[in-house]
């Protein structure tokens, strides 16, 4: 029975790095991008007719930079994700197709072709290594990407692109069906779970966000901006644990709060979900009473908030909409806040969750996998280290690297902190952050946080591999710098 439930974990693990893998891909082709959707956002809310300071002059912005920019910003970084910069050329040139062959903004079509024609010159690259002769490699490589990109090209633009125009049309109607219906508020009931399985990045802008850029062009808003990214659930989690809570999560909770609601890092708080999964129950509550809130008024911001803060939705704000906006985050944090509230009351908090430490530890435990983990006679902080190689004499590190999924937020955060402890220290020591899918080769250490430690695992097999829990205050990292240290 152990061997058949070991069995069942691991397949669960197995998929679960999968459709983590494939949601980094999908929002990795968005969230190097996020600046220019800004940028376009702005410009949007700005000068369109309805916007702040209305230009008829500016406002002709809007629509070359939808139509044509972002999405060959997208195809192009798809492309470069497959086959480095030849992919990505190839990858922009074949979105054009889709880009010219339909009358809406195409962010769908050029997440699929710009990555599949990269992978097809990267297959023909394959294919003639090492049989061109001295020389030539010049006029066969720019040759092979114009003939290949111009073919798929004109397959975009008269076949992927309707094709995709129709996809998107009927996902669009089914997004107004359920506004209509009132029953989008129910999409938080997946949103939410999948969130705290770091999904966010993906769920957001590898789905939502291509359908609602279209919506926004065409109304000037769209409420999908605000599905994942509404900061009002995890914020009831943060203040319910600030007041009601006990041990470490009591005190970090504070500065949790500020992080998560001001900075927009809402990976910080789902660790205190995963210690008390109940918690789930909270968030589900305050997403769908925030998305049913957004819907009653009629709020929708005019681009992506990325990221998810406070501040990134006054600015994504259409002109006249704060006030919508404001009271679907309020109404989302209350709810989340009193049912998070009497979750943690009537639980036996004092026993099972009286420190965030503790139940790190005990989560540890209760997952361990073999040789995954240091000896059972070790302490907790060590436990909670997992290796995928020895660990690494002080001497050998170089390099650190906290990988988080889209080596922005959570990792940034982690890797500032991090850093000022090993300089408090003085030791010499880089410390990074990147997207897992980026750790660099010559990362001596990686850490990330646990549930994310498989996928930085096959990453960068090499490497030595710490797991943590709360990014603010994680006993490993104290342990790891006086290992260093010493």
């Amino acid at each position: 029975m152990d061997t058949l439930a070991a069995k069942q974990q691991t397949s669960t693990d197995g998929v679960r790095v999968k459709v983590q893998r494939f949601g980094r891909f999908l929002s990795g082709m968005v969230m190097p991008n996020i600046g220019a959707f800004i940028a376009w956002g702005l410009i949007t809310a700005l000068f369109i007719p309805t916007g702040w300071f209305p230009s008829e002059y500016l406002a002709k912005l809007v629509g070359p930079m939808i139509t044509y920019l972002l999405p060959l910003l997208i195809g192009y970084t798809g492309g470069t994700m497959v086959h480095g910069t030849r992919g990505g050329v190839i990858g922009a040139v074949t979105t054009m197709g889709v880009v010219i062959g339909t009358d809406i903004p195409m962010f769908l079509g050029a997440m699929i072709v710009g990555p599949f024609a990269a992978w097809v010159l990267k297959q023909f690259d394959k294919s003639i290594e090492g049989k061109i002769k001295s020389g030539f490699e010049m006029l066969v490589n720019n040759f092979s990407s114009g003939i290949i990109g111009g073919i798929l090209a004109v397959l975009s633009y008269a076949v992927v692109g309707p094709a995709v125009q129709v996809v998107s049309k009927l996902l669009a109607s089914g997004v107004e069906v359920l506004v209509n219906a009132g029953l989008l508020p129910l999409a938080n009931v997946l949103i939410e779970p999948g969130k705290v399985l770091f999904l966010n990045n993906a769920i957001n802008h590898g789905v939502l966000s291509p359908i609602a850029l279209e919506q926004a062009s065409k109304t000037g808003k769209s409420i999908l901006f605000m599905l994942e990214s509404n900061p009002g659930p995890g914020l009831g989690i943060l203040l319910a644990y600030w007041l009601v809570g006990r041990g470490a999560a009591k005190l970090s909770a504070p500065g949790a709060a500020i992080i998560h609601f001001f900075g927009g890092i809402h990976e910080i708080y789902f660790p205190y979900i995963l210690m008390n999964p109940r918690l789930i129950l909270a968030v589900i509550a305050g997403g769908v009473t925030g998305t049913f809130t957004f819907s009653l008024f009629g709020a929708g911001l005019v681009a992506p908030p990325s990221p998810g803060s406070i501040f990134a939705y006054i600015a994504m704000a259409p002109k006249g909409g704060l006030l919508s906006i404001f009271t679907g985050v309020i109404t989302a944090t209350i709810v989340s806040f009193v049912v998070a509230a009497l979750l943690l009351k009537t639980g036996k908090q004092a026993d099972d969750e009286d420190s965030l430490e503790q139940a790190q530890a005990k989560m540890k435990e209760m997952k361990m996998k073999p040789g995954t983990a240091a000896a059972s006679n070790t302490t907790a902080a060590t436990d909670a280290v997992a290796t995928a190689a020895p660990l690494k004499a002080a001497a050998d590190v170089r390099k650190i690297v906290f990988s988080c999924d889209a080596g922005m937020g959570s990792s940034a955060m982690g890797a500032s902190i991090l850093r000022k402890k090993m300089k408090e220290a003085a030791v010499d020591v880089t410390v990074i952050n990147t997207a897992i899918s980026e750790i660099p080769d010559d990362a001596d250490i990686v850490v990330t946080h646990k549930s994310l430690t498989d996928r930085a695992r096959n990453q960068a097999p090499k490497a030595e591999h710490i797991s943590i829990e709360n990014f603010m205050k994680s006993p490993e990292y104290e342990t790891l710098v006086n290992r260093l240290k010493s």
